[in-house]
């Protein structure tokens, strides 16, 4: 039987490696832009900084069978944010730094049992700040960085916002342990089992109608201010959409506040978000992030500098949306070098690199052909679209 990849993994084929090499540079180049420095955390870390103090759930990590509880990184933030803490501490706040590169997940596979998933992740990490600067910088930041991707109308693109402190003023009503049963079901979305918890009519009316309260940003905060009064969250919500909303109009970027808007890991204090497109069959998250004081004060930081906001693209859930392609961004002129039999391939071969002198993509066809015609046949099958033909 032929030997498979493990369950979870794939083989990237040389067009899909190219893709995402694309997308890699064309984020690499916003990132540039506002000022990002380029780190590259290492894969395995120690459990305890994969976890974030208990932010990832631990069924979320690869354990490794090593002397040191180590794992493989299911997310950049957390390794980024010790190495900002630790080896990068002395650097000037705001501290502005990029990654790229693989991350791990463990998730059930459809067969049962756990399998190991792993995708190509781009995104920024912004250390110092703690005020709405920050946030203002990373959204407008997401917006610049759309324009650089090969997304279509047809993505349907639409950024998702929520903010940690909306649960929480939701929440302020109830006590132990049905807070915790409460903010589950609204994470969920379970009316059902909101009904269930024998809550108080006026309690229950009021929780099932926020399950409901998602839509645009300018619709949402009225209905919130009505039910909470004034409050800085939505001050500071007003505040970014107002900013960010002409930008999203630019790049056909639908915007959506969402009260019980809550991401899988638990990292986030403070404004969360995911940028969702439509793919083949269902929306696909293409890019998520928000704001991670609590991750940086755990990690070291004073708490005056404890700021921190991050985003992540996943390319690989970009380069597979229905009709995206980056084939005519990255068309590169390639020579396929044929040579007559009457010549040797060391020739052919000193020719090869001076085309690479000349900064040529090239690569020699490492057998002779009898005549050109014979090398225009090499020619159409090796994907190159140029022929250098040697003879004497």
């Amino acid at each position: 039987m032929a030997l498979q990849p493990a369950t979870g993994a794939r083989d990237l084929n040389p067009k899909q490696v190219q893709q995402n090499q694309y997308l890699r540079e064309q984020l690499a180049t916003v990132y540039r832009h506002w000022g990002y420095d380029e780190v590259s955390p290492p894969q395995v870390e120690r459990l305890d900084t994969l976890m974030a103090g208990g932010a990832i759930a631990s069924h979320d990590v690869v354990r490794l069978v090593a002397d040191d509880p180590l794992g493989l990184r299911p997310e950049m933030t957390a390794s980024i944010a010790r190495a900002a803490c630790t080896r990068l501490k002395d650097r000037p706040r705001p501290l502005r730094l990029c990654a790229c590169g693989t991350i791990f997940e463990s998730r059930t596979a459809e067969e049962g049992g756990l399998c190991i998933e792993e995708k190509l992740h781009s995104g920024v990490e912004l250390f110092g700040v703690k005020d709405l600067a920050a946030e203002l910088e990373l959204l407008t930041l997401l917006v610049e960085a759309m324009n650089a991707l090969p997304l279509l109308g047809e993505h349907q693109p639409q950024l998702l916002v929520g903010h940690t402190s909306l649960m929480e003023l939701v929440l302020a009503p109830f006590e132990q342990p049905i807070r915790e049963e409460v903010r589950s079901c609204l994470i969920q979305y379970d009316r059902l089992g909101l009904e269930a918890m024998g809550l108080e009519a006026l309690d229950l009316q009021r929780l099932v109608n926020l399950l409901d309260c998602r839509g645009t940003p300018e619709t949402i905060l009225e209905l919130l201010k009505e039910s909470f009064g004034s409050q800085q969250v939505l001050t500071d919500l007003k505040r970014l959409f107002v900013h960010l909303s002409p930008l999203a109009e630019q790049q056909s970027l639908a915007l959506q506040l969402d009260p019980t808007f809550h991401p899988h890991h638990q990292l986030y204090d403070g404004l969360v978000f995911q940028l969702v497109c439509q793919g083949v069959s269902a929306p696909v998250v293409i890019a998520r992030g928000g704001r991670y004081d609590g991750l940086v004060e755990r990690c070291g930081e004073s708490e005056v500098n404890a700021g921190g906001v991050g985003l992540s693209f996943c390319l690989d859930d970009i380069r597979d949306l229905p009709g995206s392609s980056t084939d005519n961004a990255k068309a590169e002129s390639s020579i396929l070098i044929c040579w007559s039999d009457d010549l040797s391939l060391e020739k052919a071969l000193l020719k090869q690199t001076r085309w690479h002198a000349e900064g040529k993509v090239a690569q020699c066809d490492l057998k002779p052909c009898r005549d050109r015609q014979e090398a225009e046949k090499r020619l159409q099958l090796s994907g190159c679209n140029t022929m250098d033909w040697l003879s004497d």
